[in-house]
């Protein structure tokens, strides 16, 4: 087929009330990608990136980098690996080579698909919204088997289901709130699934397993262990639960995380949605290159949602990541909820999960250090923070650390193999050896 590029995007926001909001258009040329503001929207709302783009109706043109050519508040919306995988199935099916796809493509292909409250149209024809009942562990285990590369039978129904971000094999799915579970335990809600929402549908991203992960079907397991030692930690994770996986696919549960951008709204009975913007959008840090530092985030943390509180918080979550080996906290894994009237608030603390680097590096670094930050440089960060003496912020440093002692009960209280254990627990020793002067 004669393929052509898409021109021009319109973007819409829906509201936390589940109405609607044109934002303004996005258009591209040989030039490059530009944004103009809806006026009539600048008069009602706040800007929706107030750090790189202009709160006015100027013609706003997008960098080359690190985005795709993207301004940073839309390529939030785009997905990372596993989405972008699917995408490149479906137009591989239409005889579209990857290479002719832009990122403006990509968004037509999400339409209203995508993590925070923007949207945009057109859609392209070849994604196809579908009310259609699926079951989930078919939808898990075809899933596992196009990440493992097998098949691809259900591939229209991942590709509904697969915009959200991150490498792991994924889904977006909603489900009857009357039929789920609510509570954080080993249940599994209904078998029953679908890729677009119905009146009073709740939607879960519901991550997969593979042999082909560094934990393998134990990943979801042991993120839901953080996830715990997080709560504990008072470091505001989203809300889990963990759901019964079919003995064929190897794993014992799937992790089902609730999406924290979406609201319930009992006066119109629409689905509402948070406006959600991730540190690398924001900041333009190259989530593929540790191009984030925590100081920065936590000056930006502050300065945006205008609480002392939120830069406390977001230093423990450092310090969480420091002392759990969570070694994969790149710029993607920190974002921001911005409500209907622009106050902004921090995201709940996501990805959270242990993911050692082989050179023992943080994606983030702690004012330049990678690993191993000295006690000075701890010092400086609480200060940014804005803790108001050293000895209030160690208190939260020791706090944690007690917290994260706690690994190797509840792991074995989930039922975690004894080796994956093992293997975790000396990573864990020795980060809090090697960082033993902060507490």
């Amino acid at each position: 087929m004669d393929f052509k590029p898409i021109q021009k995007l319109n973007v819409t926001r829906t509201l936390s009330t589940g109405e609607s909001a044109h934002v303004g258009v996005l258009a591209q040329n040989h030039q490059g990608v530009f944004f103009q503001y809806d006026s009539d929207y600048l008069n009602q709302f706040a800007n929706l990136s107030p750090f790189l783009m202009e709160e006015t109706t100027v013609l706003q043109s997008a960098p080359s980098e690190p985005h795709m050519g993207l301004h940073g508040l839309f390529a939030d919306s785009l997905p990372d690996g596993w989405g972008l995988l699917l995408q490149d199935r479906v137009f591989r099916q239409h005889n579209i080579l990857p290479s002719q796809i832009t990122a403006m493509d990509r968004l037509a292909f999400i339409g209203s698909g995508g993590m925070g409250a923007l949207s945009f149209d057109p859609v392209y024809e070849y994604k196809k919204p579908t009310t259609e009942t699926f079951d989930l562990e078919m939808l898990g285990l075809e899933a596992q088997a196009i990440f493992d590369g097998q098949t691809q039978e259900v591939l229209g129904a991942l590709v509904a289901a697969g915009s959200s971000g991150g490498a792991r094999p994924k889904a977006q799915l909603f489900f009857s709130s009357d039929s789920s579970d609510q509570c954080r335990t080993k249940q599994c809600r209904t078998k029953q699934c679908r890729t677009e929402p119905q009146e009073g549908d709740e939607v879960w991203l519901v991550k997969f397993t593979s042999q082909n992960l560094q934990l393998g079907h134990e990943e979801g397991l042991c993120e839901a262990v953080y996830l715990q030692l997080a709560e504990m930690a008072g470091l505001q994770p989203p809300e889990w639960q963990l759901l019964k996986a079919p003995d064929k696919s190897g794993a014992d549960y799937w992790l089902a995380l609730k999406r924290f951008d979406w609201t319930n709204n009992t006066s119109t009975n629409k689905p509402g949605r948070l406006h959600m913007h991730s540190a690398c959008g924001l900041l333009d840090a190259d989530f593929r290159t540790p191009s984030l530092d925590y100081v920065d985030l936590i000056k930006a943390s502050r300065q945006l949602c205008k609480s002392p509180a939120v830069g406390q918080l977001q230093f423990c979550r450092a310090i969480f990541n420091l002392f759990a080996c969570n070694q994969d906290d790149h710029s993607k894994n920190w974002a921001f909820l911005q409500e209907d009237n622009g106050q902004w608030q921090v995201a709940p603390f996501y990805d959270v999960t242990f993911s050692p680097h082989p050179f023992n590096q943080h994606a983030t670094a702690y004012d330049g250090f990678g690993r191993q930050p000295p006690l000075k440089t701890i010092q400086k960060l609480a200060t940014h923070a804005g803790f108001s003496n050293w000895k209030q912020a160690k208190q939260q440093i020791q706090k944690i650390v007690e917290v994260i002692s706690n690994f190797t009960n509840i792991a074995e209280e989930y039922g975690i193999h004894k080796k994956t254990i093992t293997l975790m627990r000396q990573e864990l020793d020795k980060r809090r050896q090697e960082n033993a002067e902060l507490f």
